[in-house]
């Protein structure tokens, strides 16, 4: 098939995602391509260049300094810094890049405002060699500005699409705790998570949330819509979905699958508050294995949350160092291991009174 080369105002507004378009290939793939790397393919750097050449595509001055004057930096990008799972996904990136010399730099967007004044300043463009996104979703037009960039980047926690991804099946995960709440006896379990109807698209609760329905229907349970409520994923969040849990009519569960252990916290609160006993009375199982996690003595789903990051730090540091395999794609995903880690938090089922 033959495309005819873009003209004029066309050609002037062609950027390096349509050379990868064009090419079949990532932006990064494109980025190394244009700079003459040694880890592309000879067949790879001949479609991205012809690519180039038909859209008449010129890498702006500002992106090629960046991409060529290294400055050993590596950008982060999350909504919150303060949280405990996102403070040890920055600690496993920083250990990583710290044993390839390169420093972190770190990005909150907290609010609507400074997530847009980031987007449209880029300040990134100045400052680092790689970005890493975590656990943020993306609009489209935000994910394109990042790949225009022809950085190495990745994801930690929240799939982006295009990029590489470092994660654990959070399906997975809530089929993990439910079945263990099954298998001690209970049928009456309950879950706390997130919502899963806001606006900020956070994929997490609603795969988890999957996760739950579905090894509920796999053992033949029936899932009590009221008895999936929304805790934040904040202990303080758990604290009040625990509350409405033991509020409504129609008894109470017995295990409450909590999607992060700081709402298990939470709901361990409200749960002695109200004269429960757990686990004789109500079971919890939470995710993440929290550093808290042992002391609260709550059974837990592990996920490796240092692992995630450094696992991130390091994929894009192979991108720069020209260490990565040359024809292994850019948006590959890879998943990490969870386990059930049991604590006095779990316990049979009561029986019926």
């Amino acid at each position: 098939m033959v495309t005819e080369a873009p003209t004029g105002a066309a050609a002037s507004r062609a950027s390096i995602v349509d050379v990868a378009q064009r090419a079949g290939v990532s932006v990064a793939t494109v980025s190394r391509a244009l700079r003459d790397m040694p880890n592309v393919s000879k067949a790879t750097r001949d479609r991205v260049l012809r690519a180039a050449q038909e859209l008449q595509y010129a890498a702006s001055p500002l992106a090629s300094g960046l991409v060529t004057g290294r400055v050993r930096s590596v950008g982060v990008v999350l909504p919150y810094a303060g949280r405990w799972f996102f403070a040890e996904v920055i600690r496993g990136i920083e250990e990583a890049l710290r044993d390839h010399g390169y420093d972190l730099v770190l990005h909150v967007v907290s609010d609507a405002q400074r997530r847009a004044d980031f987007f449209e300043s880029l300040p990134v463009r100045r400052r680092v060699d790689a970005i890493l996104v975590v656990a943020l979703p993306l609009e489209d037009h935000e994910r394109d500005i990042l790949r225009g960039l022809g950085l190495p980047l990745a994801a930690v926690a929240e799939p982006v699409h295009g990029l590489h991804g470092e994660f654990v099946d959070n399906d997975a995960t809530a089929r993990l705790a439910v079945q263990h709440l099954v298998n001690l006896g209970h049928t009456r379990i309950a879950s706390i998570g997130g919502d899963l109807h806001g606006p900020e698209r956070f994929s997490v609760p609603g795969l988890r949330t999957g996760g739950f329905r579905a090894a509920m229907a796999e053992a033949g349970l029936t899932v009590r819509p009221e008895w999936e409520v929304d805790g934040r994923f904040t202990a303080a969040g758990g604290e009040l979905a625990m509350t409405a849990l033991l509020s409504q009519k129609g008894g109470r569960p017995t295990g409450v699958f909590c999607q992060s252990d700081e709402m298990a916290f939470g709901a361990l609160k409200a749960l002695r508050r109200s004269g429960l006993r757990v686990p004789e009375d109500v079971s919890l199982v939470g995710v993440d294995d929290h550093e808290l996690s042992d002391v609260f003595d709550v059974t837990t789903i592990a996920q490796p949350v240092v692992a995630q990051g450094a696992a991130a730090a390091r994929w894009v540091v192979s991108r720069l160092e020209r260490t990565a395999d040359p024809d292994a794609p850019d948006d590959e995903v890879c998943l990490h291991p969870v386990r059930l880690v049991l604590r006095g938090s779990t316990g049979p089922a009561p029986l019926e009174h």
